[in-house]
């Protein structure tokens, strides 16, 4: 049985909101689409530590990647997910924003 995800909200606004997660090992992150209640989600996210194994994110549609480390994506949009972390944790910046 995986660990439980930790998040700490570093900031957070009406527009942008910034957190620091750690998936634990175990983990996963099924297909699915952010629901927003009005205007266009945009998620900024950077790989601070990679897992060893496992923990890939996968995006029907990116509008930027970089190596897996830093992408920009539509999550209200595109399906998305993480497969499952086989070894260690990986930790993430994201940077949320939400446009009208």
């Amino acid at each position: 049985m995986p660990g439980k995800v930790k998040t700490r909200i570093l900031f957070r606004s009406k527009r942008l909101n910034v957190y620091l997660v750690r998936y634990p090992q175990g983990h996963r992150v099924v297909p699915h689409v952010d629901m927003v209640a009005e205007g266009r989600l945009y998620k900024l996210n950077l790989v601070v530590i990679k897992p060893r194994a496992g923990g890939h994110f996968l995006c029907e549609r990116n509008l930027f990647n970089l190596r897996g480390r830093a992408y920009l994506f539509r999550p209200d949009l595109y399906q998305h997910q993480v497969s499952r972390i086989e070894k260690g944790n990986r930790w993430l910046l994201s940077f949320a924003l939400t446009m009208p």
